[in-house]
C-alpha cells in the first residue's frame, strides 16, 4: 500500500461508526503540498494548511495560498485513477458551463485538471462560496432543520435540470461509485452477478456466503415490478451522494454550491432522490443502538422532496417510484465498499460490516415497522413540507 510520512498529529477520520479512527490515507503534508501545486500556475505561495478532512475514502485539505483558498485532494490510484478522475471533471465541467455553482477544477500548466506522482492522484479545487456548517460531521448525518431539508430539495433539482443534455456513458469499473446497473434490470440477481464476477475482489470475499440466496431474498422483498418503473425513467448523470456536508451553505439558509462528484454516474433522477433521502432522513449510524423505531425523519424527507418539486414537480409515478427504490438505493455503494475495503485495504472486518451492516441490515430496516412505516408516510404526504 502507498504510505506518506504523516507529520499531521492527531488527524482523525470518521469511521463506519460513530467513533473517529486514525486514517487509513495520512494526512497531506506541507511539503507533498507545495510539490503538487508547484504544477499550477493559477496558484500562488502557499500560507498554510488550514484544515485537513475527516472523511475517510481520501486525503484534503484546506490550503491558504498568496492567491486565495484552494482544496488539495489526493487519491490511492488503485480507488481512483486519472481517467476515473477525469470522468467526474468532464461532468463538474458541464454543470458549470449549465451555471450550477461548483468549485472550479484547476489545471495545470499543461491543461491537465490530474496530476499522477507515484502511487496517487491528485485533484486541485478552488474554494467554493458559501459555508461548510456540516463539514465536520458524518455523512449519514441529518439536516439541522426543516428548511435545509427543503433548500437541499431545490438545489438537488437544479442540479438535475443542469445535467440534462449530459450524454457520457456510465463509469467504468472502480470503487466506490454509486453505480445503476443492477435495480433497472428484469434480472437483478443476474446483474449483481455480473457487477460480483468484473470485481475479482468482491467475488473472493463473497465466496463461502451464501450472498445469491441473501440478494435474491432482498430481490423478492421490495425489488418486484421495480426494473419496470425505472424502465420509464430518463437517464440522467447525477450527483449520488447527496447529504449535507457535500454541500456549502449561505446565510439565509440556501445551497450556494454543490461539491464533491466522486460517487457520480448515469442513473436517473428519482434514483438521485431516493439516495438524498436514504443519506440524510435516517440516522443510520444509530441502527442497532437500541432505538430503531425512532432513526427515521419523515417529515425531514418530505421537506427535501417538496424543495425538489418546487423546481421539478414531481406526480405520483415519481413518488412512488422513490419510495420503492429506498429499500434496496444504497445496494451497488455498499458493494462497491466491500470491494474498496476487501480488496484495496484487505480489511475483511469494514467488508464484513458494510455487507452485513449496511447492504443487508439497511434493506431489513425498511422491511421492518419503523421502515415500512416511514415508506407508507412517505408516499401518502408526497411533497409536503
Amino acid at each position: 500500500m502507498a504510505t506518506v510520512s504523516d507529520t499531521i498529529g492527531g488527524h482523525l477520520v470518521h469511521g463506519m461508526g460513530i467513533a473517529m479512527e486514525a486514517p487509513t490515507w495520512p494526512a497531506i503534508t506541507p511539503d507533498e503540498a507545495a510539490a503538487v501545486l508547484a504544477r499550477f500556475p493559477t496558484v500562488g505561495r502557499i500560507e498554510g494548511l488550514r484544515w485537513h478532512s475527516p472523511r475517510p475514502f481520501s486525503a484534503a485539505t484546506l490550503i491558504d495560498t498568496t492567491h486565495g483558498a484552494v482544496v488539495l485532494k489526493r487519491h490511492d490510484r488503485r480507488v481512483r485513477d486519472v481517467a476515473g478522475l477525469v470522468e467526474e471533471h468532464r461532468f463538474i465541467a458541464h454543470l458549470t458551463e449549465a451555471g450550477t455553482p461548483v468549485p472550479a477544477v484547476l489545471r495545470t500548466a499543461d491543461g491537465a485538471s490530474v496530476v499522477a506522482l507515484g502511487d496517487w492522484t491528485y485533484e486541485l479545487h478552488g474554494q467554493g462560496a458559501g459555508h461548510d456548517l456540516y463539514r465536520d460531521r458524518p455523512s449519514w448525518t441529518p439536516f439541522r432543520s426543516r428548511d435545509h431539508a427543503y433548500a437541499a430539495g431545490v438545489a438537488l433539482a437544479r442540479l438535475h435540470q443542469a445535467s440534462v443534455g449530459y450524454d457520457a456513458p456510465a463509469r467504468g469499473v472502480q470503487p466506490l461509485v454509486a453505480s445503476f446497473g443492477i435495480l433497472p434490470v428484469a434480472d437483478p440477481l443476474a446483474a449483481a452477478e455480473a457487477y460480483v464476477a468484473a470485481r475479482p475482489a468482491l467475488g473472493a470475499f463473497l465466496a463461502g456466503r451464501a450472498w445469491r440466496r441473501e440478494l435474491a431474498a432482498l430481490f423478492a422483498a421490495s425489488g418486484v415490478g421495480l426494473a419496470t418503473i425505472l424502465a420509464d425513467q430518463p437517464p440522467l448523470w447525477t450527483h449520488n451522494d447527496w447529504h449535507p456536508s457535500n454541500l456549502l451553505w449561505s446565510d439565509d439558509g440556501t445551497v450556494e454550491t454543490v461539491f464533491d462528484f466522486g460517487l457520480a454516474d448515469r442513473s436517473c433522477a428519482v434514483h438521485d432522490l431516493a439516495i438524498a433521502i436514504e443519506r440524510t432522513a435516517i440516522a443510520w449510524l444509530r441502527l442497532g443502538q437500541g432505538a430503531d423505531d425512532a432513526i427515521a425523519d419523515p417529515p425531514a424527507a418530505r421537506s427535501l422532496i417538496a424543495g425538489y418539486a418546487s423546481v421539478l414537480p414531481l406526480g405520483p409515478g415519481a413518488i412512488d417510484a422513490v419510495v420503492r427504490l429506498l429499500p434496496l438505493v444504497h445496494l451497488e455503494f455498499a458493494m462497491s465498499e466491500v470491494a474498496y475495503f476487501a480488496g484495496i485495504l484487505g480489511d475483511t472486518a469494514s467488508a464484513s460490516l458494510a455487507w452485513d451492516g449496511y447492504l443487508l441490515g439497511h434493506a431489513d430496516w425498511f422491511r421492518s415497522a419503523p421502515g415500512r412505516d416511514f415508506l407508507a408516510r412517505l408516499g401518502a404526504g408526497g411533497g409536503a413540507r
